[in-house]
C-alpha cells in the first residue's frame, strides 16, 4: 500500500488523478495549495507526491524544489515528486526542481501508471509524449 499525496487546485486534473491512484490499495490525499504541501509531508509522509505545474500560490516547480531543499537540510524525509507540466517546454524547469518524474498534459491512464509504479519503485519516470524529433546536422 503506497501513501500518495496529489497537489492541485482543478477539480479535473484530480478526477483524472484519482481514477488511476486510488485503486482501494492505495492510501491518497489531496490538498488545493501548494503552501501545504511541506506541512503534510512533515505531518505524514507520502511515498509520492504528484503536483500539477500550475497551482494557486505555489505552483509545481515550487513545491518541488521547497520539498528537494528541506530533505537535503534533513528537515523533511525524501519524497519523490511526479510534476505534470502543461508542455513539453515545462520539462526543463521539472528536471530543474529535482522531479523524479514528469508527464506531459493531457494525461492518459497507461503513461500515468506507468510513472507512479515507477516512483514507487524508487526509479525516475521522463514522459517522452511531444518529444521533439532529433534531426542529425550535416
Amino acid at each position: 500500500m503506497a501513501r500518495i499525496l496529489l497537489v492541485s487546485d482543478a477539480e479535473t486534473v484530480l478526477d483524472d488523478l484519482r481514477a488511476v491512484v486510488d485503486d482501494g490499495e492505495n492510501e491518497v490525499r489531496a490538498v488545493r495549495d501548494g503552501a501545504r504541501v511541506r506541512a503534510e509531508v512533515d505531518e505524514d509522509p507520502p511515498d509520492l507526491v504528484i503536483t500539477d505545474s500550475q497551482v494557486q500560490n505555489m505552483g509545481g516547480f515550487a513545491v518541488c524544489l521547497d520539498l528537494k531543499l528541506e530533505a537535503s537540510a534533513d528537515r523533511l524525509p525524501p519524497v519523490p515528486v511526479l510534476v505534470l507540466v502543461d508542455r513539453r517546454a515545462d520539462v526543463f524547469l521539472a528536471r530543474r526542481a529535482g522531479a523524479e518524474g514528469f508527464l506531459v498534459k493531457p494525461l492518459d491512464p497507461i503513461r500515468l501508471r506507468r510513472a507512479v509504479d515507477a516512483l514507487l519503485a524508487d526509479d525516475t519516470f521522463e514522459d517522452e509524449s511531444f518529444k521533439p524529433a532529433t534531426v542529425p546536422a550535416r
